[in-house]
């Protein structure tokens, strides 16, 4: 038994080094950099503190003389680095499935800790005069004048106001981007450790998912606020920016769990609730339509009226 378990550990710091590694390759790396924290994070709950930090010590020195003998040592010094930033919000989740926390609780804390080092970066950064944010206007004013001409007259907006909402709405990206590493580490992580042997909490049933009443009062002070903001360069405004596509996005998946209800309560397939991810998948004009069906779930006890029918 224990042989097994050191050759499944040897198993995942392979896989680890694999995918720290192809984090340098083009188009790879936009699927394998959201797998960077789960060998990590397995290795982390099956392992005690002192062997965890072994395997991960020794992952790291082989990325590092592997990439600066085949390229450059800042490439390998790059992957460490890169790393290092998951480091925390691995720590964090496993100590709560150590604990046997709630799923909920898991998601929360991977996407805070996240949240938080993504804005210390940018601290940092511009202490240090880096200005990633400039550098960021510039890459994509580069990128939208490289497009075709019949690609740019598209655009709704002229270039510089299009560059200023896009900065504001960074937080939105941040948070997206934190709450995305989250949940796609915990759904594959905990599938790991769970067929591996370990008692790992899920989230409720989709079905059964319900926003708190106090986001439709956020919903709709957000809309009153709407109709009187004008000014693009205030604070409410930025607020208000970052806080209209995010609970859009909470409201169409609060939807999406009605349907999955009104299918379990009517005892149909699952044929309604699947149509409803694939329009939001390909049709994102939709997702207005599902979020207001979404507010209504919240805001009112409809639920309740299908269940006594």
């Amino acid at each position: 038994m224990e042989g097994t378990q050191k050759s499944r550990m040897l198993g995942w710091s392979i896989a680890y080094i694999l995918i720290l590694l192809s984090i340098i390759l083009p188009l790879i790396n936009l699927i394998t950099a959201f797998l960077l924290l789960v060998p990590v994070l397995v290795m982390y709950v099956k392992l005690g503190t002192r062997q965890f930090a072994l395997h991960y010590v020794i992952c790291l020195a082989v990325v590092y003389f592997a990439t600066s003998l085949m390229f450059a040592g800042w490439v390998g010094a790059l992957l460490v680095s890169v790393s290092l930033f998951f480091l925390p919000p691995v720590v964090q989740m496993g100590n709560l499935y150590r604990k046997r926390a709630t799923a909920r609780s898991v998601m929360t804390a991977g996407t805070v800790t996240l949240l938080a080092e993504l804005l210390l970066s940018l601290i940092v950064s511009n202490m240090l005069g880096l200005e990633p944010v400039n550098k960021m206007k510039q890459i994509m004013a580069e990128s939208i004048q490289t497009l075709p001409s019949q690609l740019q007259s598209m655009i709704a907006i002229d270039l510089d106001t299009l560059l200023q909402l896009t900065v504001q709405m960074l937080p939105c990206y941040m948070i997206g981007i934190s709450l995305i590493y989250a949940i796609v580490t915990h759904w594959l992580a905990r599938k790991i450790l769970v067929r591996s042997g370990e008692s790992i909490p899920s989230f409720k049933p989709i079905r059964d998912w319900m926003l708190p009443k106090s986001f439709v009062w956020l919903f709709l002070i957000s809309l009153v606020l709407w109709m009187f903001i004008h000014d693009s360069n205030s604070i409410i405004f930025t607020i208000l920016l970052n806080l209209s596509p995010l609970l859009t996005a909470a409201f169409a998946i609060q939807a999406l769990s009605f349907l999955f209800y009104v299918a379990h309560v009517n005892r149909w397939n699952k044929t309604l609730p699947i149509i409803g991810i694939l329009l939001l998948v390909f049709f994102w004009p939709a997702c207005s339509i599902f979020s207001l069906l979404g507010v209504f779930d919240v805001a009112f006890p409809i639920r309740d009226r299908l269940t006594r029918k």
